[in-house]
């Protein structure tokens, strides 16, 4: 059974819109192995520190990258968290003689979607563990060496502060899908929900055209609260894409509070990375643009800024032991609502559960 992705063209397509990598060949590049092995290893104590969350994984690995690095990366992600989809899809094309052509032009979209997102993504821990794959290409802080250079050069970053700020956001993702036990199998039980309710009918294709219409004539952007893949959905897939969005909010908001102040004596230049790469993520224009919106990074930029606020909403009503009830359970998380309304998972948490006692899950700092 063939898959409909045919992913060594995805790849070649990627690493072709990648282009070329003058940084890749600077002088500077041999400083970034050793600096990230060192600021890796130097966050995940700071991160333990400041929230509390330690890995029950061991130390975290950190692996420097070009972008055809970064991408083959993520074609071996997708395919991983991908198979059950593709299997489904894969069956249902049968031996078409349209199934050909419809593999290489999936290829070659997914191609040009990573190919863009090599030239901007900075740093990406790998979350997906599979126990019949070469561990030595799982659970790795991914750091993008030339986009990082790029960026030191562009706005004179000092280098050492910069590697120090990216490795602390990124090893707090780490830190929160194995210093809380049940994170990961959660997030990847909603992965699977989402992919097992696909059914590849076209009349989906409709009822999505038809949201989209009615979306447009009540005013709204119907691209912007999760891409193709939140209008496709079946009305099941939609519940429990807004469940995945409610996490994703949180734990984006959690890892950029947790960079600032993880690092806040160390990093002076800390406020300055941050207004850079914010004004950054505004700065896409055009047809990469519509990319970000058809895909839902539109929406994901936006989970930055509104997990920020209701972690301040929740810590301003009762500190870091309320919001830490968050990681106990994952009937604690809050929901996409919640996120958007921090003092309705307040009332219901304080309704709940006592704030005296340790949060469960967590190891201590």
């Amino acid at each position: 059974m063939g898959s409909p992705v045919d992913w060594h063209l995805a790849a070649r397509v990627a690493t072709k819109v990648a282009g070329r990598e003058p940084f890749a060949e600077s002088y500077h590049w041999d400083s970034l192995e050793p600096d990230f092995a060192e600021f890796t290893a130097e966050a995940e104590e700071l991160v333990a520190q400041a929230t509390g969350l330690r890995s029950l994984s061991g130390s975290a690995r950190a692996r420097v990258t070009d972008r055809p690095g970064w991408i083959q990366a993520n074609v071996a992600s997708f395919q991983r968290l991908l198979r059950p989809l593709t299997d489904k899809v894969g069956s249902h094309m049968g031996n078409s003689p349209i199934a050909p052509v419809a593999r290489s032009i999936a290829g070659a979209e997914l191609g040009a979607l990573l190919g863009w997102m090599s030239t901007r993504v900075l740093g990406q821990y790998d979350l997906l563990v599979i126990e019949d794959e070469d561990p030595e290409d799982q659970d790795i802080v991914y750091y993008v060496g030339p986009n990082i250079l790029a960026l030191e050069k562009r706005f004179a970053f000092p280098p050492r502060e910069f590697r120090l700020w990216l490795a602390l956001h990124e090893v707090t993702h780490r830190a929160q899908f194995t210093g809380v036990e049940w994170m990961r199998p959660h997030f990847l039980s909603l992965v699977e929900s989402t992919v097992d309710a696909v059914e590849p009918d076209p009349q989906r294709f409709v009822e999505a055209l038809k949201r989209v219409t009615d979306a447009v004539r009540e005013g709204r952007k119907p691209l912007d609260d999760g891409g193709l893949a939140m209008l496709l959905a079946g009305d099941e897939q939609r519940e429990v894409l807004e469940q995945m969005s409610g996490l994703m909010s949180l734990l984006e908001g959690h890892g950029d509070v947790t960079m600032d102040r993880a690092g806040a004596e160390l990093i002076p230049s800390a406020d300055r990375f941050g207004r850079v790469l914010r004004a950054r993520r505004k700065q896409v224009r055009g047809p990469a643009r519509l990319i970000q919106r058809l895909v839902g990074l539109e929406a994901k930029l936006s989970q930055y800024a509104q997990g920020e606020h209701f972690i301040a909403v929740v810590e301003e009503a009762g500190g870091t032991e309320l919001l830490d009830r968050a990681w106990e359970r994952p009937e604690n998380l809050p929901s996409l609502d919640e996120i958007r309304s921090p003092d309705t998972w307040v009332d219901r948490i304080r309704a709940t559960a006592s704030l005296d006692g340790p949060a469960f899950g967590l190891s201590p700092a």
